[in-house]
This record gives structure tokens, C-alpha cells and sequence, in this order.
């Protein structure tokens, strides 16, 4: 064999077969860093049960409290220990602030302000997101605007229209002033911005669909987890509101806020009755994020990963 027949290797394919080399290793050490599970250190363990602890205090300390007597609350050092008393004082917290009432109609005023601000802040997120019209920047900022009015502005025309429409102690004066909030707009419509593609609805709109069309077959399973959250903020902030409630309702029909005012009204207050009535009001909540947290926080991650 001679030397002509022998293959030669030049620089320039030793280099290329080197930069493959190192680019096949470092692909395989990505491929290895990804697969690795990350585990959290001692001091993540200890910053959550810290965080953790200091979240929950409060719920204990009401129940502490809701278990005891007025004179063991107002000791010094406080109990930290529950006491005997807590269905006692749960049972007296029910029968004087008329709890069952207070319940039901909270259920129905959270209930229909959290369905009504998602379902209206949705289409109108997905209008100011999506749809092309004139004047839309100019509503979006008006929308916006109602955010920095503070709501103590609009009590007594609101309250005079209320009574004009007849309203005045029942729950549509509670309901109807908040069917829709300016703060949940704009929360859809920032959502829908980053999560629903331009070309997803141009396809649509090729394919022949109008825009209620769109919007219950694409917008609504893209925008399923922010409506899960808005869902639960607006829950609980209508069933936690008390300021117009207490304006508008009266004793014989009030809220789970409104109600527990009852409890203060005394020449001198019973705090572990108070604190009873509190955790009356909270169990709700609390049933209601034990039952639903898990689906939120699945489609929150659902929501934040896309590909």
C-alpha cells in the first residue's frame, strides 16, 4: 500500500470532529444536570416550618382562645394551650349572632359575586387582550382608574340608589354593586395576553368561529386556572367584606361579618365568644381550600408551564 492511498486528515476536519466532541459532551452533561433531582437544604427546612408556624398562629391562637373563658383570655401570660370550653362557646357563638342565617346568606353573596366577576372579567379580558376595537386603550385605562377611587366615595349615592330600587336589607344591595371587580379585568386580561397565542384565534377566526364562539372553546380552557384563582380571591373577599354589608343590611339578614358584630355588642365584650364566632366564620373558608386548594395549585402550575 502506498503512502498516496493512505487517508489524510486535515486540520480543518480534526477541528470540526473536536467541536462535535465537545458538543456532544456538553449536551450529555446538560441531559444529566436535568434529570438530577435538586434537593433542599437543611436551611429551606427550617425557613418553611418557620414560615409555616407564623401562618398558622393565628388560626390556633382563635381556637386557644374560642376554647377558654373571658377571664383565662385576659390573663397575663396568655393561655397557649386550648381549653374545655370550645363547643360550649361555639354552640352560644351560633345561637346569639344567628350563624346559620349569617352562613347561608354569605354562601349566596360569595357564591354569585365569585361566579359573576369571572365569568364577566374573563369576556372582558379577552376582549381587551385579543379583540382589536377603537377606544379599547382608553376603556382599558378608565377600567384601571376605578381601582384608585376608594370605595367609601361611592356609599351614600349607591345607598340612595339602593333604596330607590327597593333593595335596601335584602342581598341583591350587597350582590349587584359588585358583580364585576376593575382588579379582575385586569388580572384576565394580563393573563390571557401571555397565555392564549394571536395565531391560536386568527386559526379560529379562518376556520369560520365569531368571538363567543372563541371564547367558549379556546378561551375558557386556557384561562381554566386564573379563573380558578380569581374564583377564590373574590370568594373570600366578598364573604370576608364587611363595610357595605354592615351600610345596607340590617341584624334580621346580615352576613357572617355583619353577624358577628352581635357578639361585641355588650357592655363588656366576651372575647372567647368573639373568638368563637370568629372560627365559626373561618371554618368555611378553610373546608372550601382544603376541598378546592389542590386543583388551584395544579392549575396554577399547569398555567405557568408552556411549551
Amino acid at each position: 500500500m502506498t503512502t498516496e492511498s493512505l487517508p489524510v486528515r486535515t486540520d480543518a476536519s480534526a477541528g470540526s470532529s473536536s467541536k462535535k466532541t465537545v458538543a456532544r459532551g456538553g449536551l450529555r452533561m446538560l441531559g444529566q444536570r436535568a434529570g438530577r433531582q435538586h434537593h433542599a437544604g437543611p436551611l429551606a427546612y427550617v425557613l418553611l416550618a418557620i414560615t409555616a408556624i407564623v401562618s398558622i398562629f393565628p388560626l390556633y391562637w382563635t381556637m386557644v382562645a374560642a376554647s377558654t373563658d373571658n377571664t383565662r383570655v385576659s390573663q397575663t401570660p396568655p393561655p397557649f394551650l386550648p381549653g374545655p370550653n370550645l363547643f360550649s362557646n361555639l354552640a352560644r357563638a351560633w345561637d346569639e349572632a344567628a350563624m346559620g342565617k349569617a352562613m347561608i346568606n354569605s354562601l349566596i353573596v360569595a357564591g354569585v359575586i365569585a361566579l359573576s366577576t369571572v365569568m364577566f372579567a374573563t369576556l372582558a379580558g379577552f376582549a381587551f387582550a385579543k379583540l382589536r376595537f377603537k377606544g379599547r386603550n382608553v376603556l382599558l385605562m378608565l377600567v384601571i382608574g376605578t381601582m384608585m377611587v376608594p370605595p367609601q366615595l361611592g356609599v351614600v349615592p349607591l345607598f340612595m340608589m339602593m333604596s330607590e330600587l327597593g333593595w335596601s336589607q335584602e342581598l341583591p344591595a350587597v350582590i349587584f354593586p359588585t358583580l364585576v371587580s376593575a382588579v379582575g379585568v385586569f388580572f384576565m386580561r394580563q393573563y390571557l395576553s401571555e397565555a392564549l397565542p394571536d395565531e391560536l384565534v386568527e386559526a379560529a377566526r379562518v376556520d369560520g368561529a365569531h368571538s363567543l364562539r372563541i371564547f367558549w372553546s379556546i378561551v375558557l380552557p386556557v384561562a381554566r386556572p386564573a379563573m380558578a384563582v380569581l374564583f377564590m380571591i373574590t370568594f373570600v373577599h366578598a364573604w370576608n367584606d364587611f363595610f357595605w354589608p354592615f351600610v345596607v343590611l340590617d341584624m334580621t339578614n346580615p352576613t357572617v361579618p355583619v353577624a358577628l358584630t352581635q357578639l361585641s355588642a355588650g357592655y363588656v365584650r366576651d372575647q372567647s365568644l368573639i373568638m368563637a364566632g370568629a372560627l365559626l366564620g373561618t371554618l368555611p373558608l378553610l373546608a372550601m381550600f382544603v376541598v378546592f386548594g389542590r386543583q388551584i395549585v395544579s392549575g396554577i402550575m399547569a398555567g405557568a408551564v408552556k411549551g
